[in-house]
């Protein structure tokens, strides 16, 4: 299992719900963190809790439907001069429900893209370039189980899609010690799974961060946290090497 202390993870979404639970939980491993929220000021409670934990802590704000916004973001990361190890994109949005869906909006399918594709793989791409030269990542991007609901098309499209290209690209590193993976952190109680989900966002935990800690240099899993529910990192991290199956672009992985 990879030791995170003193490592450097870059949190999106991590102002509130299951980012920042992932970013307490990393705190509490040793982890220094990015932490990223639409503006700074949205992070700074967290902040202030990861420094009380022991380790170094950053804010930075950036609204990712704006992909300008992104880029600058990137810019003042790179700024810190830090060498960020893990990235966990947590950031998203669910646009609507439309419940009269043969009406739904392109607008729908524009926002939803740039926040939950566009901005993660911006994201993903820029610190990849860096984790080649040093020869070390992880990253987990946040997908959705949303499935036969036309009425979130928007939201479970653009999810669609980032699996898609975060598994393709994941295949480009299979066997390296830089591992890409997704997330399934289920249907929460958070501010984007609204009062009547199912789940307490508590119980995203190991889940959504296990794949900072796999240590078997395979890429390509969907690291569901329903897999993990109740169990320790030590017992998630075991589950996930020698349970949970690599994507090879077959039909149903």
């Amino acid at each position: 299992m990879v030791d995170v202390k003193g490592r450097w993870a870059f949190i999106t979404g991590a102002a509130r719900g299951i980012g920042y639970r992932a970013a307490i939980f990393m705190a509490k491993h040793g982890c220094n963190l990015i932490l990223q929220g639409r503006t700074a000021a949205h992070c700074e409670k967290v902040v202030a809790e990861a420094k009380a934990l022991g380790v170094q802590a950053y804010a930075v704000g950036a609204e990712f439907s704006d992909l300008a916004q992104v880029e600058k973001m990137l810019a003042d990361i790179d700024a810190l001069g830090i060498t960020v190890d893990i990235v966990l994109n947590n950031a998203g949005i669910q646009v609507a429900y439309r419940t009269e869906y043969l009406t739904t909006p392109a607008s729908d399918y524009e926002e939803s893209f740039k926040i939950n594709t566009i901005a993660p793989m911006m994201i993903t791409y820029h610190f990849l370039s860096k984790m080649k030269e040093t020869g070390f990542g992880r990253i987990v991007n946040t997908t959705s189980g949303i499935r036969l609901e036309p009425e979130q098309a928007g939201y479970s499209a653009s999810k669609a899609a980032l699996d898609k290209v975060t598994m393709d690209l994941a295949s480009k590193f299979n066997g390296t010690d830089i591992c890409i993976n997704i997330t399934d952190p289920g249907w929460c109680r958070t501010d984007l799974g609204g009062s009547h989900a199912p789940n307490d966002p508590d119980s995203a935990i190991p889940g959504v961060v296990v794949g900072a800690f796999i240590d078997d240099k395979k890429s390509g899993r969907n690291l569901a946290a329903c897999n993990f529910y109740g169990m320790t990192l030590e017992e998630a991290v075991i589950k996930a090497e020698n349970e949970i199956p690599v994507y090879t672009g077959s039909i149903g992985l």
